[in-house]
């Protein structure tokens, strides 16, 4: 399965340099193209088509859809230069999403978050520090630690969730003690914020419907995995992030693109013989 599906005629940004069969670049990152084929039981790979005519061949991660991108302004740029001196007091970082789910497949991204301790001078300071560091490219950001506990203490998802990560990459000492207290923030109040998320999501699902005919299947199977979530937390005193003993019900809720795909060239194929 996939979880991005490009359907042929939909436009798209090239996240990387087109070199095509020579040795010089013949677009650069970021250029637009259109779909014109789309990936089979023998060939895993979208076919785009440029403004000139030419064509070539990318995987699904090398695209993004040209509706959903945005590059980044001089604004960005400067956020991310004053939020680099941060990353090195990244204390703690986790993986979360689908790959800490045990729902993933080779396609899907590393999400990772985690917790940053900023020097006590920047505190001090008239300045302060950011309640968040973040870094789109990379799909990574961290919560200062006060702003942290006040999201666990709430009961957040995201933050519970970040604790419980079985996939830890960083564990600093500074952060051993909140990961010793971490049932703490397991209150009552885990049902009205898992819930709300859940409502939040039933409703997006409602309005896709009303609106373009069908749901978004990836969002039906995190509504059904934030329930499971929720009723273990207050049932069992734990946040089972990873929920894989479910896998095979959860990823049958979303459709099966690339199986549904061979069928429709096999069946094309049968046609040709005809």
């Amino acid at each position: 399965m996939i979880d991005t599906l490009y359907v042929v005629g939909c436009q798209v940004v090239v996240l990387k340099s087109v070199r095509g069969g020579g040795s010089r670049d013949l677009f650069p990152e970021g250029v637009v193209g259109t779909i014109v084929s789309t990936p089979s039981s023998d060939r895993a790979t979208y076919g785009v088509r440029f403004m000139d005519g030419s064509e070539e061949a990318f995987l699904g991660s090398d695209l993004a859809l040209l509706a959903k991108y945005r590059q980044p302004t001089e604004g960005d740029a400067e956020t991310q230069l004053q939020q680099a001196r941060y990353y090195d007091r990244v204390i703690y970082q986790c993986v979360i999403g689908s790959r800490a789910y045990g729902l993933s497949n080779e396609d899907s991204d590393v999400d990772r978050r985690g917790i940053y301790l900023p020097r006590a001078e920047d505190h001090w300071s008239l300045f302060g520090v950011p309640e968040q560091i973040e870094c789109e490219a990379t799909q990574e950001a961290y919560w200062e630690y006060q702003k942290f506990l006040i999201l666990a203490l709430k009961a957040n998802p995201n933050a519970l969730e970040c604790l419980y990560s079985p996939i830890v990459e960083r564990q600093e000492p500074e952060v051993q003690a909140l990961l010793d207290h971490r049932s703490i923030f397991l209150s009552r109040l885990v049902y009205q914020t898992y819930s709300g998320y859940v409502a939040s999501q039933f409703k997006k699902l409602q309005t896709d419907l009303r609106n373009q005919g069908q749901i978004k299947w990836k969002h039906a199977m995190h509504l059904i995995r934030l329930l499971i979530s929720g009723i273990d937390i207050l049932r069992n005193q734990r946040v089972a992030v990873d929920v894989g003993e479910h896998r095979d019900e959860l990823l049958a809720i979303r459709p099966d693109y690339l199986k549904a795909n061979e069928l429709l060239i096999q069946a094309r194929r049968s046609a040709l013989s005809d």
